[in-house]
């Protein structure tokens, strides 16, 4: 099998990589120390298994994990993590290996054996492990992987069965849909058009454009972003609360 190493410390890191060519029937194909680096590694290595730690700076082992639903097979993912009460929950999920730092050989060998790929049920009980949603969105462009902050989100809109991601450094399409963004930001997006969601946090106000229309004004960017009338007393509500 070709293996994934995500840990942000290097000893563990080493450690799991000596233990794994040691027995000359597995191949590591990388070892990073992100969550953003392992989603990047992924798209371009397709290993079979990844090794991932749960804690980690930045984008944890959860969140990494979700980025891995594609529509291609996504690897099968053993978590490592040093904390007892993480495994007790992911052991009764009785779906994904989960093993405790350090890392046995006999229970990672085992765990290879029993690997299975992730599929969306298993991921859905996988996140209850840990409330934390998530920090990026993930998108596939000519470059590669490019992973977007919530936080640089200006607004998105839907076109087809796509969403274009307007940020604060372009745009990207992803494969989701505004239903399950709004479902999943509540609190960070409202909806100002049947085909469209704003940051709320970073809208300015109103503004007609030069054919009487009302939009939207978002900081960072120079578009009006189309207001349905539909949506006008709800976002004007949110304006008189910023």
């Amino acid at each position: 099998m070709r293996i994934l190493i995500v840990d942000d410390e290097t000893l563990a890191r080493d450690r799991l990589r000596r233990m794994i060519e040691t027995d000359g029937q597995h191949e590591v194909v990388a070892d990073v120390a992100s969550g953003q680096e392992a989603i990047k590694q992924c798209e371009k290595l397709r290993p079979d298994v990844c090794l991932l730690d749960i804690r980690m700076p930045g984008m944890d082992g959860i969140e990494t994990a979700q980025h891995f639903l594609t529509p291609e097979e996504p690897p099968a993912v053993i978590f490592c993590t040093a904390y007892e009460e993480h495994a007790i929950q992911a052991f009764e999920l009785q779906a994904v290996g989960y093993l405790l730092k350090p890392v046995r050989r006999v229970d990672l060998f085992r765990a290879f054996s029993n690997s299975i790929r992730l599929n969306r049920m298993q991921m859905a009980a996988v996140k209850n492990i840990d409330a934390n949603r998530r920090t990026h969105v993930c998108a596939r462009t000519y470059k590669g992987v490019e992973l977007v902050n919530i936080s640089d989100i200006r607004y998105l809109k839907a076109d087809q069965k796509y969403v274009s991601v307007r940020h604060v450094k372009g745009a990207v399409i992803i494969d989701e849909t505004l239903r399950e963004l709004k479902d999943e930001f509540p609190d960070l997006f409202s909806r100002v058009h049947l085909n469209a969601l704003v940051s709320t946090n970073h809208i300015i106000g109103l503004e007609k454009d030069v054919q009487g229309q009302i939009g939207v004004r978002m900081h960072d960017v120079d578009e009006l972003v189309d207001l349905s009338r539909r949506h006008l007393p709800a976002i004007r509500k949110v304006i008189r609360r910023l």
